[in-house]
């Protein structure tokens, strides 16, 4: 059974990293878990890029809970009210994560999530640069393919002549970048 890992706001609203980390997920290198409200974060984050952003990625998150039907774990309350964290404002996160029975947090926030804290509920926090790069180092012909995508996603969305190890560099995926560049 593939491990579960609750993936954070941060690493499901910007696209590149997004289309990474699921593609991941897609070729059964993991299970996704997240929360409606992490999912509702992505969506008012994406206001940031325009009047349409809210509204693209409201699409987009309903193509994910389509794909993945199960990812979705309920509100937690009653774990969430025994946590601690540095940033109260991300205990839902760490709630969802034991609520689904994650075993990983993936977030760009380390600070928020003390690695500490998480291992005395039995969760460990990755980044999602590592943790692509470990998926390419033990597949990396799912890695590739995967980037393959996102590349032609990413060219023909943009107009632009991306190269792969620009892209994923931008995307702040450096690691990755690297080994696939």
């Amino acid at each position: 059974m593939p491990v579960r890992i609750l993936i954070d706001a941060c690493v499901l609203y910007p696209t590149v990293m997004r289309e990474m980390v699921l593609g991941a997920a897609r070729a059964g290198c993991f299970e996704p878990l997240w929360s409606a409200r992490i999912l509702e974060e992505w969506a008012r984050a994406a206001v940031k890029i325009g009047p349409t952003g809210e509204a693209q990625a409201r699409g987009e998150i309903a193509l994910i809970k389509a794909a993945w039907p199960r990812a979705e774990v309920p509100a937690a309350p009653g774990i969430e009210q025994r946590l601690y964290l540095p940033d109260e404002n991300d205990l839902h996160v760490l709630a969802a994560a034991i609520a689904g029975s994650a075993e990983i947090l993936m977030t760009l926030n380390a600070k928020d999530f003390p690695r500490g804290t998480l291992s005395e509920e039995g969760v460990a926090r990755v980044d999602p640069d590592s943790y692509l790069h470990s998926i390419w180092l033990a597949r990396p012909e799912v890695m590739e393919a995967t980037a393959k995508g996102v590349l032609a996603q990413a060219q023909a969305l943009s107009g632009q002549n991306w190269e792969m190890r620009g892209l994923l560099k931008k995307a702040r995926l450096p690691r990755l970048a690297k080994a696939l560049g």
